[in-house]
């Protein structure tokens, strides 16, 4: 029988290896995956075990290390092939062992080092090192020059962590790499290599490092085993600490298209067997780590200019979680194979449900990196805000419910939903009350923006899943205090979410929450003043402007997204960033003080401004809905309040907190 996507699942080869299909795990820094030894802890097996699992051909660990000792890491961080030999082949070979049983290759992604660009939380009490003594990324410290005897320790260190990787079953390596503006990639960019000797100077010069690393690995595990590159042919560096902006017009001081066709070339004629492209830097992050703000799919031409280049397979990561876009873009020769990393946080069996047709049941990303990055930037702990499970497979397997129960689920939000999900899968028979005709709660007015499409696409994934799963959903259909008690559940779960805050300004008559706006309640004006910096108001003044509005962001606090948790970095620069892009009018250090019809008095300082408002929208945040809480909790021994109700916080914490609570019951 023909299938659309049968493209996607023919073989490809690397070098000497054939992976099954053209799917690859995009590396992912395996924060928390590591143990104190330099191996693989347990859920770090697990967790690549179960993308294999999922139909995944190719899987790329994240960062391992080759040296702990020219550039040091706290122990554990992520694992390092030489620190401790024995132990990480042991460690190693338990999972390749289990990952080849499911017919997938594994790739090991092994690490020159970060240089000026490692994450503070990270880096400990160690000294940043670079190839110059230029700024660090992110704190206001000079980096240490590294010795040329160093470089080349670091080189030999390549080799050995490459051939232990090799004895413990690996089918190859991904070098980390010439992109991202990661250590290697630091001396192949002009503007951070100041160096006068055979490491800086000509493009020849600058990749040297990158050249003696792939030949010393080849020199000690032979020229058959496949030794890939993580490549950027496109830094969209601004400055130290300033990215460009999509369809900004700049001058590139990193890494431009003609050097990096060039630099494509001679890497592969030094020895790569495939290059797997992306762009951008740590000073551009959004590139890097693309948040919703991106396109869809935005390595594909990049990924096509490089294939062009040269003869070696090219991979292609990048929000490739369109299986139609990652369609087009093999067909159209930009590409040989699709880089998943975020999507497989989010599913670790997107490939066998697409391959079996099954779309409608892959659970999406949301690019919003709260999950993974944003975790791995805090606290060196990677997971998936939509994916409880992630990095956690053994410890959160559910178990059959021991006894079947009645649980009445008050609130048909995203906690609600999760809640329902994992109560049904072990064997309880939730019923979710939802006041209004869906479910969905806040994500319905928070997806209206189109690039938060996917916040849609979670709440049609939950609509289907629980359908699937014969969950009652009964909408339109508030519940009291004195219904659910005469019902005699076991138990009752509280997720009634959360209200926007609002308030009157002076006499002006068209003051509405922001998810007025975002619902369409009412017709846009032309000025639209936007009250509050945070997250909700950002998104709402960018969208506002897109669509052609006057908009004025006002918010208290001095800069831009002050009060909200803490997001990753990609998301939150690019976010600040975006807003006056768009052409959006902010206010900071600002409280508007009065409003009449037309206008608003915004005070910021000792200067009063009148400001040109038709409409006031009101993004100052949430409060939690605790009313039927608090009518029942001296009333049901096994009440549980999750979500918004409990705190408002993320998306994350709504499905993580209800996973919790609903996995136990």
């Amino acid at each position: 029988m023909s299938y659309q996507y049968e493209r996607l699942f023919e073989p490809v080869k690397i070098g000497g290896v054939t992976v099954k299909n053209r799917f690859a795990m995009a590396p992912m820094g395996p924060l928390g995956l590591g143990d104190d030894e330099g191996g693989f802890n347990q859920r770090g097996i697990d967790y690549y075990t179960e993308r294999a699992k999922g139909g995944t051909g190719l899987i790329i660990t994240g960062v391992t290390f080759v040296d702990n000792v020219v550039e040091q890491h706290a122990m554990p961080n992520v694992p390092c092939s030489t620190h401790n030999s024995v132990h990480f082949i042991r460690t190693a070979k338990e999972m390749t062992e289990r990952i080849h049983a499911y017919d997938s290759k594994v790739f090991i992604q092994l690490s020159g080092g970060f240089g000026r660009v490692t994450i503070p939380t990270n880096l400990g009490e160690y000294p940043p090192v670079a190839p110059s003594p230029i700024q660090h990324r992110w704190l206001d410290k000079t980096c240490r020059e590294l010795t040329i005897a160093e470089i080349q320790e670091i080189v030999k260190q390549f080799g050995k962590g490459a051939y232990n990787a090799k004895r413990a079953g690996f089918d190859g390596v991904q070098i980390h790499a010439v992109h991202e503006g990661y250590l290697i990639d630091q001396f192949a960019i002009s503007l951070f290599n100041h160096r006068t000797d055979e490491y800086g100077g000509s493009l020849e010069n600058r990749l040297r490092f990158a050249r003696e690393i792939v030949e010393e690995i080849k020199r000690q595990c032979g020229e058959d085993f496949p030794v890939t590159l993580r490549y950027s042919p496109k830094s969209f560096i601004k400055d130290y600490r300033d990215g460009a902006m999509p369809g900004e017009v700049f001058t590139e001081k990193g890494r431009d298209i003609p050097e990096g066709i060039e630099a494509a070339k001679l890497l592969v004629a030094y020895g790569y067997d495939a290059l797997d492209v992306d762009v951008g830097s740590y000073d551009s992050w959004w590139w890097s780590h693309p948040p919703m703000y991106q396109e869809k799919g935005l390595y594909i031409p990049y990924a096509k200019i490089v294939k062009e280049a040269v003869d070696v397979p090219v991979i292609c990561a990048g929000r490739m979680d369109n299986p139609d876009l990652a369609l087009s873009a093999v067909d159209d020769g930009a590409c040989d194979m699709i880089s998943l990393g975020r999507p497989l946080l989010a599913d670790a069996d997107y490939v066998n449900k697409l391959r079996a047709s099954k779309t409608k049941d892959i659970r999406p990303c949301l690019s919003c990196q709260e999950g993974c990055m944003g975790r791995v930037q805090e606290y060196a702990a990677l997971s998936c805000a939509v994916n409880p499970q992630a990095c956690r497979e053994r410890v959160t397997a559910l178990t059959p419910a021991y006894q079947s129960k009645r649980v009445a689920i008050i609130g048909g939000g995203v906690a609600g939903c999760e809640a329902a999900r994992v109560l049904a899968l072990r064997g309880h028979k939730p019923v979710i009350f939802e006041k209004t005709d869906r479910i969905g709660g806040n994500l319905i007015p928070g997806g209206a923006p189109d690039f938060k499409e996917d916040d849609h696409a979670l709440i049609a994934w939950y609509e289907h899943t629980l359908a699937q799963l014969n969950v009652s959903i009964e909408l339109n259909h508030p519940c009291t205090s004195a219904e659910i008690l005469a019902e005699d559940y076991d138990s009752v779960l509280i997720a009634t979410g959360s209200t926007p805050k609002t308030f009157g300004i002076g006499d002006h008559p068209a003051v509405y929450p922001a998810a007025a706006l975002l619902m369409k309640e009412v017709p846009f004006e032309e000025h639209i003043a936007v009250i509050g910096g945070g997250l909700v108001g950002c998104e709402l003044a960018i969208w506002l402007s897109d669509m052609g509005k006057k908009v004025t962001l006002i918010e208290m606090q001095e800069c831009l997204l002050a009060v909200n948790g803490p997001l990753c970095h990609a998301n939150s620069e690019m976010l600040e960033k975006l807003v006056p892009y768009k052409g959006v009018n902010v206010m900071t250090g600002a409280q508007v003080i009065d409003g009449k019809a037309g206008s608003i008095v915004v005070k910021t300082g000792d200067k009063e401004e009148t400001i040109a408002a038709d409409q006031v929208a009101l993004a100052v945040g949430y409060g939690s809905d605790q009313s039927l809480y608090e009518a029942l909790k001296y009333e049901i021994e096994s009440l549980h309040v999750i979500g918004d109700a409990r705190k408002v916080q993320n998306i994350m914490y709504a499905i993580w907190d209800a996973f919790e609570v609903a996995s136990t019951l």
